[in-house]
């Protein structure tokens, strides 16, 4: 056989937003890319600031000895401390450069956690609907991955989250704004869990750590304030990457912090550094940590993805759509018309848009809208999603 069982079921299982973007590019081969409404992968349109552009411009024509050599597997220290200054800012805890280690990605850095954090069989919850490469990503690590689903309003629940964690519960994994609902968690909500898992901890004898996988925590609408997870809960660990906020995703640059007043911190932070070379990232790319670490307080447009926001939810929902209103990320999740969510999907393909179905993300009979493209390709998509509304009887 010439790959393993595991990899085989891991295609079968595959990603539908991959498979939808795929699609995707044969449509636009066939139509032209003006005719088809591509909305499945979260790749920003948009571009990256000026401020990024300027300064990777400065790097490049002004080029220091050793700059594009390795570094310490952590990354720069200059490029931490920058980081650590802007997070004890936000949140009024004592970060020092020591407690970040830079990663390819949210996705580099969320494998190195996991590599660090669990053994195999150990248990890692996820809420859904949930981006779905979490999955593969505790399966890499020999971990089991347990799918609780959240209430109605896709906000935490509670109830079935403590009926979730066991006596090998290592660590949960949440995404707030969320993709795809683009909800946000409140500071409410995020310190119901935290009591929880204290109350956990106690009567089980077990660390949990929260994952808090945050690469939309910038882009929120309406005046949100987010709610800072390390002042909630103190087994924090963050994972992010700058490819939304700076709108550069194929530059892989992100990286983890750990809550100074975490358990056993040190050897979470020796963990980290190790894994982050074992696993083959070694480094995340040089230019990239020099790039960002003065850009921590750049963000694209907010207004822009808002603005896409508001015409997308007003519109569906006149056509009768039903949705929770996004506070943040730039994804819809509306209720699928009927209960197959893949042949809604395959229907709206019929009109040249392309959306993936909830059951991709743990959450069937829903699909997922990706709203960071350009405002004439929600503009134009909106006769044939009314076409399917009419079909469908909504309204």
């Amino acid at each position: 056989m010439p790959i393993s069982n595991r990899i085989k079921a891991g295609l079968e299982r595959g990603s539908w937003i991959r498979k939808m973007f795929e699609e995707g590019d044969r449509l636009k081969a066939k139509l032209g890319a003006d005719n088809v409404y591509d909305f499945s992968l979260g790749n920003p349109f948009g571009e990256p600031p000026p401020e990024f552009l300027n300064e990777l411009k400065n790097l490049v024509n002004n080029p220091t000895p050793g700059m594009h050599r390795y570094m310490p597997n952590a990354g720069f220290v200059e490029t931490r401390e920058a980081i650590a200054k802007v997070l004890a800012e936000d949140s009024g805890i004592d970060f020092k450069w020591n407690n970040i280690v830079m990663a390819c990605g949210a996705g580099g850095g969320l494998n190195v956690v996991l590599k660090t954090l669990i053994d195999p069989g150990d248990e890692v919850i996820v809420l859904t609907p949930f981006f779905v490469e979490y999955r593969f990503y505790i399966d890499n690590h020999g971990g089991v991955c347990r799918e609780v689903p959240t209430d109605k309003k896709f906000d935490i629940d509670l109830e079935a989250l403590s009926q979730a964690v066991t006596s090998k519960t290592r660590a949960i994994i949440i995404n707030s704004p969320n993709n795809p609902t683009g909800v946000l968690y409140s500071s409410k909500s995020l310190e119901g869990l935290a009591g929880l898992l204290r109350k956990k901890e106690k009567e089980l004898g077990i660390v949990i750590y929260v994952v808090s996988d945050e690469p939309y925590k910038k882009l929120v609408y309406d005046g949100i304030e987010p709610p800072n997870v390390f002042k909630l809960i103190d087994n924090s660990i963050v994972v992010t990457s700058h490819s939304k906020d700076l709108s550069i995703p194929g530059e892989r640059i992100g990286y983890i912090a750990v809550n100074p007043i975490a358990a056993d911190l040190q050897d979470i932070m020796n963990g980290l550094t190790f894994c982050n070379r074992v696993i083959g990232f070694v480094n995340a790319p040089a230019l990239m940590q020099r790039v960002v670490s003065r850009l921590q307080k750049v963000c694209v447009n907010v207004k822009d993805y808002q603005e896409k926001r508001d015409l997308f939810y007003n519109s569906l929902t006149g056509m009768g759509y039903q949705m929770v209103k996004p506070q943040g990320a730039f994804y819809l999740f509306p209720r699928s018309p009927i209960e197959d969510d893949v042949a809604f999907v395959r229907e709206a393909q019929k009109k040249n848009i392309l959306v993936v179905p909830g059951s991709g993300f743990g959450t069937p009979g829903y699909f997922r809208i990706a709203y960071c493209v350009e405002k004439k390709a929600i503009e134009n998509s909106l006769a044939g999603f009314r076409e399917l509304a009419k079909e469908h009887g909504l309204g």
